[in-house]
């Protein structure tokens, strides 16, 4: 285990203290066992190891990534084993989902480790509930959201700005902007490249691409245990949505274009939506009653629309991302019936500066939600406001 204790110490020293995201008080760090998901690139393994070089005792600590070439040799839960038995006491494994059997793994570190804390981190597509145990009962999860734009104005600029609350903002009772910080001025370049931590680097969209091949071509085939054959059709389709978005779903008109048999489609598109690479909009019907079918697809993202449209994308489809990849994070969003979005009985028209209000005239609780205005007036509500509810 020396090898695996050499790449330990060797990532903690590297592992920069400088920005804590808020996520990280959201997890109570006392379970047992502790599931960290979200998309490959949003930061999971940079929270543990801060995690781990500001709270925990470093030498009673094991962090591995599962994909090291040991576990080619040996098994996790021998690793925990002798681990435990040389005094160690919170085993942190990164990247579980690309070990095989790892939650009947985990579930034996549980029954016969009981004083062995484990956390662990993997894709959004990871399900509790499947393969050789259920740890639905067991481990507390997580799932860790992409970059707000609060979170990259303090990243980038060294701001301290405070999340706030959908009715805060809807009420007017927030200061923004706050004195000399001016969010808006960011805002263009965080919908292009800011969702992620590495948007600082230079070939930002050439890695975005490779993480969403890498989801597409690995974590969702070896989750889903697809085929070769099926694993193409995965990938024509989701190039097939990134250049359509917002894609009304007709499966019989994907069937035709893509020549993927009907029945597939809809558990091909639920595998894109737990990875987290597109979000689905239910539309509600008349009363209170939602529709069964999907009914709207968008990418999770704008900054995905950017790394994989072909042309530039149409910003006002650019707008509607930003809005849903927000909102879903704590509230349920529906298609309105007379406008884009419904959200706990309210209704929101997303659009430009010139936005009017003719859409929602007729609605009791109406707002325009309009980019590049920097200040809210009435129910017209600048969009970079809503990148501070976390």
């Amino acid at each position: 285990m020396e090898s695996l204790y050499a790449t330990y110490k060797q990532k903690l020293e590297f592992t920069p203290m400088s920005f804590f995201r808020d996520f990280h008080n959201a997890i109570n760090w006392n379970c047992r066992i502790i599931g960290i998901l979200g998309q490959k690139g949003v930061g999971k393994s940079t929270l543990m190891l801060q995690h781990i070089k500001k709270f925990e005792d470093i030498s009673k600590v094991l962090y591995v990534s599962a994909d090291d070439i040991y576990f080619s040799a040996h098994t996790l839960v021998d690793t925990a084993k002798r681990f435990f038995a040389e005094g160690g006491k919170v085993f942190y494994i990164d990247e579980i989902h690309k070990y095989g059997g790892w939650s009947t793994e985990v579930k034996l570190m549980y029954d016969q480790l009981p004083l062995l804390k484990v956390v662990y981190s993997g894709s959004s597509i990871l399900d509790l509930k499947k393969g050789g145990a259920d740890l639905s009962r067991r481990a507390i999860e997580y799932k860790m959201p992409v970059w707000s734009f609060r979170e990259y104005l303090n990243l980038q600029q060294g701001w301290n700005l405070k999340k706030t609350t959908i009715e805060d903002i809807l009420k007017g009772n927030v200061d923004f902007p706050y004195g000399e910080h001016r969010p808006l001025a960011y805002f263009k370049e965080y919908k292009k490249e800011g969702c992620y931590p590495f948007f600082d680097e230079p070939e930002f969209q050439t890695r975005l691409r490779q993480v969403i091949t890498t989801t597409i071509e690995l974590d969702i085939p070896k989750y889903a245990e697809m085929t070769i054959a099926a694993t193409e059709k995965l990938k024509k389709l989701m190039y097939f949505i990134a250049q359509s978005v917002p894609l009304k779903i007709n499966y019989s008109d994907l069937e035709r274009d893509l020549g993927i048999p009907r029945n597939s489609l809809p558990q091909y598109l639920e595998y894109l939506e737990k990875a987290e690479l597109v979000s689905t909009l239910k539309m509600k019907a008349n009363g209170n009653a939602i529709l069964r079918k999907m009914d709207k697809l968008y990418l999770e993202n704008p900054n995905m629309m950017y790394a994989l449209s072909e042309s530039e994308p149409n910003v006002g489809n650019v707008r509607e991302t930003m809005f849903l990849c927000w909102m879903k994070r704590s509230h349920n969003v529906l298609e309105s019936p007379v406008s884009d979005f419904e959200i706990d009985g309210r209704t929101f028209e997303v659009g430009g500066r010139k936005k009017g209000k003719k859409q929602i005239s007729d609605v009791t609780d109406g707002f325009v939600v309009a980019d590049d205005i920097e200040y809210a007036f009435q129910n017209k509500i600048p969009l970079w406001m809503f990148g501070f509810i976390y």
